[in-house]
């Protein structure tokens, strides 16, 4: 079963200074939370462009696991999807969006996801992954604030 998580953010940063940060894929693993011990292993530099692959190493409860994503679209200044052609997940399909507003600029996430598993992954989901996505995007939040101010 599909779910989705979506997430708005806004920073009193213009887009042209949000973006590139948010374009390197380095910083990711400053925006994860340490507990999923998140760690790029695509060798610098990694050119954002559509049909670039990224390979990252996470842990998810001590389990350690290779997740590799491809870039679908990216509008510099405007969006980037990242969708999961291997990792923890039936589905990962993630759209980051950048808007101007108010002088800076709203961020938006929008995860479309599937944990797989039949009735097994829906009650993972509910027990499980839905509390542990939440506590990664307030991580992220926190961060971003910290990063752009709020």
């Amino acid at each position: 079963m599909e779910y989705a998580l979506e997430r708005e953010q806004w920073v009193p940063r213009p887009r042209a200074e949000v973006f590139p940060f948010f374009a390197a894929a380095k910083n990711l693993e400053r925006i994860t939370p340490p507990f999923m011990k998140f760690r790029i292993l695509t060798p610098e530099p990694i050119p954002m462009q559509v049909g670039t692959l990224i390979d990252y190493r996470i842990a998810l409860y001590g389990l350690p696991m290779k997740w590799r994503t491809r870039i679908e679209a990216f509008e510099p200044d405007v969006r980037f999807i990242d969708n999961q052609l291997k990792g923890p997940y039936r589905r990962w399909h993630h759209t980051h969006e950048f808007f101007d507003e108010r002088g800076g600029t709203r961020l938006t996430d929008r995860v479309l996801y599937d944990v797989g598993f039949g009735p097994l992954g829906t009650v993972a989901r509910a027990l499980v992954v839905r509390r542990m996505l939440e506590r990664i995007f307030d991580f992220r939040h926190r961060t971003i604030a910290s990063l752009f101010g709020s």
